[in-house]
């Protein structure tokens, strides 16, 4: 058979073969765009289609290989169609039971997990279930409940098997149509159920009779002694470093953090395995270097980077194995294995690697914002100090090159994760270089130092001085991070981009680090289109909350809400996405829907939309009482000359958006964007 020719001149045989040597690169983004297109269609792909997507991808690799000179475009095709059935088949894999109903009585189950909710209460999350006069086979695998009830009690800790009184629901769509959509993320961590709980929570069995969990027990054990050898929200945000147990931590604090552009810290990423790992690399191998016997006779560059391998995969263990965890740990061990074979550590090619196993292991984890900004960071830090000199500054000022690199760190990070924290966030922390040139230090001499020498140090009952290098970090960053959010415009809202946007800001970003040869400068159009469509983003003109008591118009001046309290969730996350930092009661008093009563009235163009509260007031209305779409918080099946959204059609079609185009009402549900998916029908 004869061999396929390429044409022997063109810009695509050039763009081609100058790719050819780095397609390890692009292996990860093209799986990682084939999960996108997975996660972005309305109806789940049936079997037969799956089937043939396989085929696709396998025809892909058989064609690369048999046409290496076109290898990027069969392969291309193929690791998109790979994308979207390694999606797939994740999906079912965590396939499991979801309430479709409220729930009120009995709850039992174990105790996997314990931390705080946004409302700062303690929360469990509880596998192997027991719900009363509910069979097991519709019985959640797990559920997530807070608690409300009186103080006091015992302290639930993984393992234990606890039992109470507790309201359970299914977990809620978006608040509007295309909004984060909390069902696909409680699907994938196999969450059935949510709620809550006023009543005390009792052991279902004696406190000695745990039920596993060991790595979860001893990572309860250890935060817990944390907290209470290092008191207040330092000993809080010493043990979530160590643990990833983020309980201790204040409500204050968490905001201080987030508004200092330092939560980054609290989360166990890259960087606290980079400086664990790297502080335990860098003291073994200076360990055996000292002894001359041994740093002539053994491979110290090797067996120090085998130590902290193991010493990060115990962190790893130990912090509970979180998705950004993982990632972080993947990233490190990627590293370490390059030392291990005489590889270059920090490399794209490395990075390829860490990105490619973990999307292999959870696709899901590419539509989170971690996954998002701890890859983009590393990318561009990667391909900025890679043209660099080694040595940035040289002869007497060699002294600031350790200042000039974490400065320009933090810059480089900073603006390649600052559209994914706007996106995701709806903030902009201006303050966030000074912050971390003064905290991220800490970090690195006193915080991730203390803890591996508290862990050594702590069987032998000598672990009071790490831990006070522990106890001085953490409050220096605390102290960094009240300083800076208190500053004057610390930070600013920004209003939600339309869907393209980061896609598009991704693309820009892979092809400007990626792509080899003269083509390369156009990667900027993508980000110009980005920034253009982001900057004319539109919001819903009125938005309607699933429960039918809440409505929002969008004015010249904000949106005007129409009650004070009540759906605050959906209230707080309208207000968020609209780029707006008011709470829903100031923005209810600054910006008041006219009200008469328990009737609210919003002017949508031509067309008037009523939301009514209570029987007796719907009683009163006569018809739709010159209403054009009436919005009602209970079911009502009585006729009306008008569009009607009640209880029960709103239970079906979730969150209405509802705009004018042409002088008519465009009505737009979050179920019909959600569509079709395994999370949208449980």
């Amino acid at each position: 058979m004869p061999r396929l020719r390429v044409p022997e001149a063109g810009w695509l045989r050039d763009a081609l073969a100058a790719q050819r040597g780095h397609l390890m690169l692009w292996v990860p983004v093209l799986l990682g765009l084939g999960i996108g297109i997975y996660f972005s269609l309305p109806v789940e792909p049936a079997a037969p289609q799956l089937w043939a997507l396989a085929a696709l991808a396998l025809l892909g690799l058989a064609a690369a290989l048999r046409w290496p000179r076109l290898a990027p475009l069969p392969l291309g095709a193929g690791l998109v169609a790979a994308g979207l059935v390694l999606g797939a088949l994740r999906a079912q894999s965590v396939a499991a039971p979801v309430l479709g109903w409220r729930y009120y009585g009995p709850v039992e189950g174990r105790v996997v997990k314990v931390d705080r909710s946004a409302s700062d209460a303690v929360r469990l999350t509880l596998d192997r279930v027991r719900l009363e006069d509910v069979v097991p086979a519709r019985t959640p695998a797990r559920i997530r409940l807070s608690l409300h009830g009186p103080p006091g009690g015992p302290h639930p800790e993984p393992g234990l098997r606890v039992m109470t009184t507790g309201h359970l629901s299914p977990p809620s769509g978006p608040v509007e149509p295309g909004g984060f959509d909390f069902r696909r993320y409680a699907w994938f961590q196999r969450l059935g159920a949510v709620g809550y709980t006023r009543a005390p929570v009792l052991l279902a069995a004696d406190e000695a009779a745990r039920e596993g969990l060991g790595l979860h027990r001893l990572r309860a054990h250890l935060s817990a002694a944390v907290r209470s050898r290092i008191g207040g929200d330092a000993g809080g945000f010493a043990a979530a470093v160590t643990t990833g147990d983020r309980s201790g931590l204040s409500r204050g604090a968490t905001e201080a953090l987030r508004d200092a552009n330092l939560f980054h810290l609290v989360s166990i990423s890259g960087m606290h395995m980079g400086m664990l790992a790297g502080f335990v690399f860098a003291a073994l191998r200076g360990g055996l270097a000292l002894i001359p016997p041994l740093a002539l006779r053994l491979p110290a560059k090797k067996i120090a980077a085998g130590l902290a391998l193991a010493a990060a995969g115990f962190y790893l263990a130990l912090a509970g194995r979180a998705v950004a965890t993982e990632r972080a740990f993947v990233m490190v061990a990627v590293m370490l294995g390059a030392v291990l074979l005489d590889r270059r550590a920090i490399s794209l090619r490395a990075l390829a690697t860490a990105a490619l196993i973990v999307l292999a292991l959870r696709p899901e984890t590419l539509l989170s914002a971690g996954f998002q900004m701890s890859f983009a960071a590393v990318v561009a830090l990667i391909a900025v100090f890679s043209v660099l000199p080694y040595r940035l500054i040289q002869g007497r000022w060699a002294f600031l090159a350790p200042v000039l690199g974490l400065a320009l760190s933090s810059v480089v990070a900073g603006m390649a994760t600052a559209p994914f924290a706007a996106a995701h966030f709806n903030r902009v922390a201006h303050y966030g270089l000074l912050a971390n040139l003064l905290a991220v230090p800490a970090m690195a001499s006193l915080v991730m130092p203390g803890a591996v020498l508290a862990a050594l140090l702590s069987p032998l009952g000598l672990a009071a001085p790490a831990l006070g290098l522990m106890a001085l970090g953490s409050g220096w960053i605390l102290w960094v991070a009240q300083a800076i959010a208190g500053l004057g415009g610390a930070t600013s809202a920004v209003a939600t981009p339309p869907p393209p946007v980061l896609p598009l800001i991704v693309a820009s970003g892979l092809f400007l680090a990626l792509w080899r040869g003269h083509l390369r400068a156009s990667g900027l159009l993508p980000l110009a289109l980005a920034a253009g469509l982001w900057l004319r983003a539109e919001r819903p003109a009125l938005l309607i909350a699933e429960s039918g008591a809440l409505i929002g118009l969008m004015t010249p001046e904000g949106r005007a809400l129409s009650k004070p309290g009540g759906d605050g969730y959906a209230a707080g996350a309208w207000l968020l996405h609209d780029g707006s930092t008011l709470a829903q009661e100031e923005a209810h008093r600054a910006l008041a829907l006219p009200r008469d009563g328990k009737i609210a009235r919003a002017q949508l163009g031509e067309a008037l939309v009523m939301q009514v509260s209570g029987k007796t007031a719907l009683a009163g209305i006569d018809g739709c009482g010159g209403a054009d779409l009436l919005v009602l918080d209970q079911r009502d099946d009585a006729p009306r000359p008008c569009r009607v959204l009640d209880a029960g059609r709103l239970r079906r079609t979730g969150a209405v958006a509802v705009s004018a185009r042409d002088g008519m009402m465009v009505i737009e549900t979050s179920a019909e964007r959600a569509g079709q998916r395994p999370w949208t029908t449980g």
